[in-house]
């Protein structure tokens, strides 16, 4: 993992307050490593120099690890220039923007070229992805910046205009235009997102699409589509969804190759329209149209319903005008919806979110975007051929409220897109990190368990089967599906399909109505009643003998330190054989003092000690109880029902730190470390309420206060 457990949690509160005070909006994106374009811009100005990125330099590290790394001979001739050393009129855009200027070089990223130059269609995503007020001329700086939605925010991404050439041509994405360069600094913006060039090789289409707008891709293989596919996507046109679609050929997607129709195999296509129209010979039905847009802006569908065919003349006019047709050679064809199922062999649709809607007019998706992590040995369960871990994995609790509106096949139900992403895989691909295999699973929630927001238990899983899951799992960065479902409470699972891979991931969920899903078991309390002491008359044999030996370590004063209170432990623990345990630490030990110690003395008097020891009997019994295989240690899995026995409440979070600190390699937990953890949550649960005077659940420390707090528990 990139971070330390403690830096990763401190990094994770940093991002959430970060969120909520508005930050990766796209009014306020996040600016990646902190910069910020438009005071680097004024900086470099004011100095009359040229930006030069630190965080991305112009060196070997940043174009790569291994094909692009120090021992390849592909780098040893490259060298970076900025646009004003390659031509003499450096232009950021010439004549807009369009897909003549995304020409690929030598970098596998031909996935991240088709998407731009998908994006280039609809001008307004795009100039959201590349802002325009850049030039070389007026407040050239050498700094430009671009944005890219990135696992829930939209993230602002700086770079210096120094770009990799060898022998004064451009190595990787050039534009046709030699003196544009828009293309090649949006993919070097992109390339530092990801920390290198070479990370770029390889992807999917969807997955820069998705990065370019903030949408849930939809993917589906003509022959497998579903039957209402027709209504899918007028549906998703209505909604401002991105759509393409393609016709697979056997050879390499670079050797296109045209059909008699005038249709391209291995070549992108965008949709633009759905619609029905009536003919006059077809008196009491209509027919399904679908109109698509070659991005050579040529070359058509030269069949039925193409621009000069005999069927546009059994249109009346106003139909005519409705559909917009037109007889010109500019890439724009309409064919009927039969022949588009025909003719294509796959078809992708890019849900927008509604921020990136502006139109009153579109009917918009519901959006509601869940973070997670499978953490090893607490969260990270595996796919439901693991029955014993499966139930630990992070579950969201999905609540549908509204039927759709237009139910197919008088099916009432909900229309909603799961997807589920896993994040940061590409980026730690230096690292030795491949994807995942992803997926998910869909429970129905008992009517008598609404709205109880506890995490479902083992046997819950064992006894009822999904209601819906994805069709496979799969090792892509995304795992997408649409469903139908009746309006009720439902629980995502999301999972790896093996256990104990640890990973970070964002789940999002599209409804066509209102829906509301979160991450459940997010209430955190604590309910430890304290054990009342036993009176002298009922004192076991034990508790007599703990008395005898405290008076021998005390003494006069009748109290213990943290080591003589190590000694009194360890000398009763060590007769319980079935515990496996080689005693109390002295830290252990302190942290006790530390919670029992209620006058400040640094020691523990007889009573503060009983109370304690009450307290141990009472948890051993727990650790007893899942310690079922007398092997002297609890599974890591199970910690979060022991825990929850000992009378705490937490959520995944809380469960997943618990696991990285008191587990050992084995995600074990042995009788030490699993009194530690109590204690420690006891004292912490103990000094917050003290300090939380009104019950609102928050509280304000002063820097001393918060030391003096966590230094002592």
């Amino acid at each position: 993992m990139p971070y330390t457990p403690s830096g990763f949690f401190c990094d994770r509160l940093i991002r959430e307050r970060e969120r909520r005070d508005g930050e990766g909006s796209l009014n306020k994106p996040v600016r990646f490593n902190g910069q910020d374009f438009s005071v680097l811009r004024q900086e470099c100005l004011q100095r009359k120099s040229l930006f030069e990125d630190e965080s991305f330099p112009a060196t070997v590290e940043s174009l790569g690890f291994k094909e692009l790394g120090h021992k390849s001979n592909k780098v040893k001739n490259i060298v970076w220039k900025r646009p004003k050393e390659i031509c003499e009129n450096p232009q950021f855009i010439v004549g807009g923007a369009s897909r003549t200027d995304i020409c690929q070089g030598d970098l596998g990223d031909c996935w991240l070229l088709a998407a731009i130059a998908c994006l280039t269609l609809n001008e307004k995503l795009l100039y959201r992805v590349v802002p325009q007020e850049q030039s070389f001329s007026e407040g050239y700086g050498g700094v430009f910046h671009f944005q890219f939605w990135r696992y829930g925010d939209w993230v602002d991404v700086v770079i210096d205009d120094r770009i990799p050439t060898f022998n004064n041509q451009l190595v990787f994405t050039k534009s046709a235009e030699r003196n544009e360069f828009w293309s090649a600094l949006l993919e070097k913006a992109y390339a530092k997102l990801h920390g290198s060039y070479e990370a770029l090789k390889g992807g999917n289409t969807t997955e820069a699409m998705e990065d370019f707008t903030g949408g849930v891709t939809e993917f589906y293989e003509m022959k497998e589509a579903p039957k209402e596919l027709y209504k899918i996507m007028k549906k998703a046109l209505e909604r401002g969804s991105l759509m393409g679609c393609s016709i697979d050929s056997l050879v390499p997607a670079r050797f296109e190759t045209r059909t008699v129709t005038g249709l391209v195999k291995g070549h992108a296509y965008s949709v633009t329209a759905v619609e029905e129209c009536k003919p006059s010979q077809h008196k009491d039905s209509k027919v399904r149209l679908v109109r698509l847009r070659n991005p050579w802006g040529q070359v058509e569908w030269n069949g039925p319903w193409s621009d000069n065919s005999k069927e546009w003349a059994t249109l009346s006019k106003t139909e005519k005008e409705k559909l917009q047709h037109q007889s010109a050679e500019d890439g724009e064809f309409w064919m009927s919806f039969e022949d588009f199922k025909k003719n294509y062999t796959k078809i992708e649709i890019c849900n927008l979110t509604p921020d990136a809607l502006e139109d009153d007019k579109i009917h918009k998706w519901t959006v509601s975007v869940n973070e997670g992590r499978w953490v090893r040995g607490c969260s990270a369960g595996g796919c439901r051929n693991y029955p014993d871990t499966f139930w630990t994995n992070p579950q969201y609790r999905l609540r549908l409220l509204e039927e759709d509106d237009d139910p197919e096949d008088n099916e009432v139900g909900c229309t909603f897109v799961v997807a589920l992403m896993q994040k940061n895989r590409r980026k730690e691909r230096k690292m030795g990190a491949n994807l995942f295999t992803i997926g998910f699973a869909i429970y129905e929630v008992p009517k008598e368990m609404h709205g109880n927001k506890q995490h479902m238990q083992k046997d819950f899983f064992l006894f009822n089967s999904s209601k819906a899951r994805c069709k496979s799992y799969i090792n892509l960065r995304e795992v997408t599906q649409r469903f139908r479902l009746s309006p009720g409470e439902y629980v995502i699972v999301p999972s790896t399909y093996e256990p104990h891979q640890e990973g970070e991931f964002i789940l999002r969920v599209f409804s066509e109505k209102r829906n509301t899903s979160e991450e459940i078991e997010n209430r955190i309390e604590a309910d430890h009643p304290v054990p009342a002491p036993a009176s002298a008359g009922e004192e076991s044999e034990e508790d007599q003998q703990f008395r005898t030996i405290f008076q021998e370590i005390a003494g006069e004063e009748m109290e213990i330190t943290a080591n003589e209170l190590k000694n009194v432990l360890n000398r009763v623990i060590t007769k319980h054989k079935d515990l496996n345990t080689e005693g109390f630490s002295l830290e252990s030990c302190r942290s006790m003092i530390a919670l029992m110690d209620m006058d400040g003395t640094g020691r523990l008097n007889l009573q503060e000690f009983r109370h304690l020891w009450n307290k141990i009997k009472q948890w051993q019994g727990i650790f007893k109880h899942y310690n079922a295989d007398q092997s002297g240690t609890i599974n890591s899995y199970e910690m979060r029902n022991a825990v929850n026995d000992a009378g705490f409440r937490l959520n995944n979070q809380l469960y997943d730190i618990i696991t990285m600190r008191y587990a050992n390699e084995s995600m074990n937990i042995d009788f030490d470390s699993f009194i530690s953890c109590l204690v420690r949550l006891e004292a912490m649960f103990r000094a917050f309420q003290a300090f939380d005077q009104d019950g609102d659940g928050t509280i304000r420390l002063s820097v001393l206060e918060w030391l003096q707090l966590t230094m002592y528990a």
